[in-house]
């Protein structure tokens, strides 16, 4: 990292897009984690090949992931909860 350098958001990038995802921003930062990517893709099994490969080739460790949903999203789950709750029936 010292003796050189590098620009580690190309690579980042790179490895997002060749995952078939979107990254929308890339930050180096302190406490538990050492960067944090938004990237947006069609689900989650989108974009988890690439960490995996990223994962794999050592270059990250410890990864935890967070997928977030929009306001109309959720209102959408909660619809779909709300459709199906008949059904569910609790066990004894």
């Amino acid at each position: 990292m010292l003796a050189n350098p590098s620009d580690r958001e190309i690579a980042t990038r790179g490895i997002v897009e060749a995952a078939g995802a979107k990254m929308e921003a890339y930050y180096l930062k302190t406490g538990p984690s050492d960067f944090m990517i938004i990237a947006t893709a069609d689900d989650a099994t989108s974009l988890l090949p690439g960490v995996m490969v990223a994962a794999c080739q050592g270059v990250i460790s410890n990864v935890r992931t967070i997928q977030a949903f929009s306001s109309a999203e959720f209102t959408a789950m909660q619809r779909k909860a709300a459709a199906i709750a008949s059904k569910y029936r609790p066990p004894s």
